[in-house]
């Protein structure tokens, strides 16, 4: 897509003076025990300074346990750490129909990875997107096109921040 976020970021880093590309090996619908089987060649082929992981939602919808998913989403980190990665984890929300106990566990898991692994960690991936239905489609879930700059512009001080520290090293 294009419009989407992803695209968006590119544009950013070339218009900012960075020449990294960035490649998207998201597939739709993907859980973390996808991405992960998937994660190793796609390190291996494109070799990144930095790995954005937004994966997780599909595992709640789809009732995949929560401690697999925690395990999922540490071996990813664990894999691109070791590749010489940053990681960025975005932590992404199920709808409000699934309880506030299962959301707080939900939650859990990604700052749990987050403060385990010690990376990168935007809590609220979307924010100002996600409680406005002019900016979901129409199954509440997946933001909208018009979505995708404000998307772009959260994740942006993060991926800024972490461009500054790797010049420092």
């Amino acid at each position: 897509m294009e419009q989407g976020w992803v695209s968006l970021l590119q544009r950013r880093l070339q218009n900012s003076g960075h020449t990294l590309p960035v490649v998207n090996i998201s597939i739709s619908g993907e859980t973390t025990s996808g991405a992960l089987s998937r994660l190793p060649s796609a390190l291996r082929q494109h070799s990144p300074a930095i790995v954005v992981i937004e994966l997780g939602g599909n595992d709640g919808l789809r009732g995949i346990s929560l401690s697999q998913m925690l395990d999922n989403l540490n071996r990813m980190v664990e894999l691109c750490q070791a590749q010489g990665a940053q990681v960025l984890l975005l932590g992404v929300r199920l709808p409000p129909n699934y309880g506030p106990v299962f959301n707080d566990r939900f939650q859990k898991v990604f700052q749990d990875v987050a403060g385990e692994k010690g990376v990168e960690y935007l809590p609220a991936f979307m924010q100002g997107v996600a409680d406005d239905r002019k900016l979901m489609q129409a199954d509440g879930i997946h933001p909208t096109k018009e979505a995708q700059p404000m998307l772009m512009d959260n994740v942006w001080p993060r991926i800024k921040s972490m461009l500054r520290s790797k010049k420092a090293n």
